[in-house]
């Protein structure tokens, strides 16, 4: 949507390469539903993170939303950070404010919110893919909820499981399996984690971040094994609903 003299709450998305963006459709069929004609919702796309101090510089900036990969990065270019996005340690909404420029994290919120009707007692140990800013957030929320967290990599790290170390019991052994990396994203939907999904069964749960396409691979091979699956599409609707209560809050 173009700026235009009429704009005066300006809102928007900075990330790398996100033309195909969910908040900007989000932001902009809400505001058309509201009525609220002066307000715009802009994809920010930054090469590097020094980028980010042109967004902060723009006229009529209400608040932001920040994504891959800029959600750890961000942080030092703030003046301030809530309590749960600083245990987080990873920030994707940002208030401006008359006293600076205040961090947030809602993918706690919405994660949590869309996870809780699917748990089942059983689902007592998860293992989170992916070690990026979005899994920050995903293991601060099991861990306040009592489910033990161990992050899978690709790279060897003191507490962490690589790719090639699952097998068999270590998947018996943690029944909830949150993908927390890009792959499978369109359009590259044929992509997918590199785990032994033969071991996976039907008292699995396994979470997917990425909602476009609405079944990834990593998703549909659990579901063929029996596993209960989820997208993260209303994760998304819960954290960008939790973004505009932050904004719009005196």
């Amino acid at each position: 949507m173009e700026t235009t003299e009429k704009t005066k709450n300006r809102f928007g998305l900075i990330g790398k390469n996100i033309s195909y963006s969910f908040s900007q459709g989000y932001f902009t069929e809400k505001f058309k539903a509201l009525g609220l004609t002066d307000h715009s919702y802009e994809n920010f796309d930054i090469q590097n993170i020094e980028e980010v101090t042109q967004v902060f510089e723009q006229p009529h900036i209400k608040g932001l939303n920040v994504t891959i990969p800029y959600k750890e990065q961000i942080i030092p270019y703030l003046d301030e950070l809530d309590p749960m996005a600083e245990k987080i340690g990873a920030v994707n909404t940002i208030k401006i404010t008359d006293k600076g420029l205040k961090g947030f994290n809602t993918d706690a919120h919405g994660f949590q919110k869309s996870l809780e009707p699917l748990l089942r007692p059983h689902h007592t140990k998860a293992l989170i893919l992916g070690t990026g800013g979005a899994s920050k957030a995903v293991r601060f929320v099991l861990e306040e909820m009592g489910i033990a967290t161990t992050y899978v990599s690709r790279n060897q790290k003191k507490r962490q499981f690589t790719y090639a170390d699952l097998d068999r019991h270590i998947l018996a052994e943690h029944s909830l399996i949150v993908n927390c990396t890009p792959l499978g994203t369109s359009p590259n939907i044929a992509a997918k984690p590199d785990i032994p999904y033969q071991f996976i069964t039907q008292n699995h749960l396994l979470y997917d971040l990425i909602y476009n396409p609405a079944k990834t691979t990593f998703l549909a091979l659990g579901e063929k094994q029996g596993a209960t699956i989820c997208n993260g599409h209303q994760m998304l609707v819960l954290q960008a609903e939790k973004a505009w209560e932050i904004w719009t809050m005196p």
